[in-house]
């Protein structure tokens, strides 16, 4: 009897659980550009990756990479993108398994997005200034490691290491009902809100509740799971220290930091500082996104580190 009351308890859950999925994707909408600018499609890989370009093409190239996270899209970048299109070509794409981009249930690794950047700029940009964010950075900078494809990076927040590697939570976050769930629950507004409060944002006022819902439902495109489903069980992680290769990086490199930042220390920036004999630039009441907490000293910021390239 008691088997019985187990397996009919565990088959009302798995039930629920397929009822609420089918109930949050019907509330998910298709996804909006949100960028201005002209919204374009590369072709990678079986990927259908979506990106936004804006500025006058002959101006020097900027490519804009956004963080790896649940939520993540180019939206990253709303706060600098026309600002930035005045003086030079923008180009920010969704990564692959992001924002508008197509989400196929394939095994995303480091490795993978690495190769994304170093064929995404050969084909798209021309001697770039990259600026990438979060986990992405150490991918640029393998990226320009590889193949010499920028003229300048600057990294956000960068880091190579998202947590150890966990095999039985990347499988389970990719299960079709369980994980679905899970991942729901990982996505819903409240946790997106208690993301942006305790580690992207120093201050309440940095995000509306518009960003929510957009965060909200990218985070609910069809296959919005498993991209993010490597990314918290340690799957995202590159195998390279992330110091060592700043300091094998053959062009100017420059950290950005929040001071207050919790899910990369500023002890961790002054490290990676220090290993690649780079600069470091620190904004206070700031945390992991300092470029949209604070894009109008961000951009003056990077406009004076970026001029001496414009004369040249």
């Amino acid at each position: 009897m008691k088997l019985r009351r187990l397996a009919t308890a565990t088959a009302s859950g798995v039930g629920l659980a397929a009822l609420v999925n089918k109930t949050l994707t019907k509330r998910a909408e298709p996804l909006g550009p949100s960028l201005e600018g002209f919204q374009g499609t590369y072709r990678w890989r079986g990927f259908d990756v979506a990106y936004t370009e804006a500025g006058d093409p002959e101006n020097p190239d900027v490519l804009l990479l956004h963080g790896v996270h649940a939520a993540a899209s180019n939206k990253e970048f709303d706060q600098i993108f026309k600002q930035l299109a005045q003086k030079y070509h923008v180009i920010a794409p969704d990564l692959p398994g992001f924002g508008r981009s197509s989400r196929p249930p394939v095994v995303y690794t480091a490795e993978l997005y690495t190769s994304f950047i170093v064929d995404f700029a050969d084909d798209m940009t021309d001697d770039a200034i990259c600026l990438a964010s979060s986990l992405t950075g150490s991918y640029a900078v393998l990226a320009q490691v590889e193949t010499g494809a920028f003229s300048r990076l600057e990294l956000i927040c960068p880091t190579d290491d998202a947590g150890k590697r966990r095999t039985w939570l990347r499988t389970l976050l990719r299960s079709p009902v369980v994980g679905t769930a899970l991942f729901n629950a990982l996505a819903s507004k409240r946790s997106i809100r208690r993301f942006n409060d305790r580690d992207g944002y120093y201050s309440e006022a940095s995000y509306t509740e518009k960003d929510v819902e957009f965060e909200w439902q990218t985070a609910h495109q069809p296959g919005a799971r498993f991209a993010p489903a490597s990314f918290v069980s340690g799957y995202l992680n590159p195998e390279a220290d992330l110091g060592d290769e700043i300091a094998r990086v053959d062009v100017p490199v420059t950290l950005v930091w929040g001071r207050e930042a919790k899910v990369t220390p500023l002890e961790g920036g002054q490290e990676l500082a220090d290993e690649g004999d780079t600069r470091l630039i620190v904004f206070d009441e700031a945390r992991l996104l300092p470029h949209v907490e604070h894009p109008g000293p961000f951009l003056e910021v990077l406009f004076d580190e970026l001029e001496p390239l414009e004369l040249q």
